[in-house]
């Protein structure tokens, strides 16, 4: 004979008795995201909500490659070579002073192996210049290791504009389709966890432009667009059951109906979850500096997306419902 703990009726786990955790939980995170947004803002080297990298701003991105002994580099780090980079000098060119190194970003990636710097636009015979400067300053460099990217301004605007523009039409699009496909408290809820998702995924970001010095380019555009693709996709399954239940489970309160949709959903939304965020995991591991921020957001915001979809959006969906008579 089957319990009746195993019945429809009698979920194992109940949301909803977690239901002011979750609400407090998502409640601070969202906060400290808007802080640390507006902190950026404010920040006299940022003013911006992220910190906005190469392709954004325009300049001059340069990687080296250090030739080791065997194993491992002799340590250096990212404060060491930004104060002998503002140590240096560089040829004028076209007219134009020579170039400050001072606010120059740097990152050493691979134990000490790579280096990255960005700079402002600098022109050929500046890069040329440099890279010959920086034996000096890191040690021997691997000639076929050197990669010299360079973005001028008005690119870097368009860039900056064409992200924008893509991310609010994703956007628009999908409140579009969450509006047509359920009712308006389902298509809020949706919409809301959306938001949702992207403020905490931004805020981390906020917070590691302002701790970290992390930019944001455009993979972090691509990223942030999944992420909504995917909380709603989340999302849309558990309330697509919560529909069922409303049907078979009618004469229960939508408090217990949305118990057992949660309840049922639970094992497919973390393995779902989890079976998306592991080979993300193995891009932040391995996958190199190009693609390790861009995992990185997109493991944030799976993350907050399951989150959203299990303890946000099911818990209030009793709260902004209208009890039927």
């Amino acid at each position: 004979m089957i319990s009746s703990a195993s019945t429809p009726s009698q979920p194992r786990f109940r949301i909803s008795r977690h239901r002011h955790t979750a609400w407090w939980g998502s409640g601070v995170a969202a906060i400290l995201s808007v802080v640390g947004l507006v902190l950026c803002w404010l920040n006299p080297s940022i003013q911006a909500p992220l910190k906005p990298g190469l392709d954004f701003t325009g300049g001059t991105q340069i990687q080296l490659e250090r030739v080791c002994d065997q194993q491992a580099c002799s340590g250096i780090s990212a404060p060491e070579i930004q104060a002998a980079l503002a140590q240096l000098s560089l040829p004028a060119q076209d007219g134009q002073p020579a170039p400050n190194l001072a606010n120059a970003v740097v990152q050493v990636l691979d134990q000490g192996h790579s280096l990255v710097m960005r700079l402002q636009d600098l022109g050929p015979i500046q890069t040329a210049a440099l890279v010959q400067q920086m034996p000096k300053i890191v040690g021997p460099l691997d000639p076929n290791g050197i990669s010299v990217d360079t973005i001028g301004p008005t690119l870097g605007q368009q860039l900056l504009q064409g992200s924008v523009l893509s991310l609010l039409v994703s956007f628009a699009a999908i409140a579009v389709y969450i509006t047509f496909r359920y009712n308006g408290v389902f298509a809020f809820l949706a919409l809301f966890t959306l938001g949702h998702d992207v403020l905490l995924t931004c805020g981390a970001f906020a917070w590691l432009g302002l701790l970290a010095g992390v930019e944001v380019d455009s993979l972090f555009a691509v990223s942030l667009i999944t992420v909504a693709g995917y909380s709603v996709t989340d999302t849309v399954v558990v309330f697509d059951r919560i529909r069922e239940q409303r049907t078979t489970l009618a004469d229960l309160p939508l408090v217990e109906q949305v118990d057992v949709a949660v309840d049922a959903t639970l094992t497919r939304s973390l393995y779902t979850s989890l079976t998306t965020i592991l080979p993300l995991l193995g891009l932040i591991f391995f996958g190199g500096a190009s693609l390790f921020w861009f995992a990185v957001a997109l493991t944030i915001g799976i993350a907050v997306g399951s989150w959203s979809s299990i303890g946000v959006a099911p818990t209030l969906l009793p709260v902004l419902s209208r009890p039927r008579n």
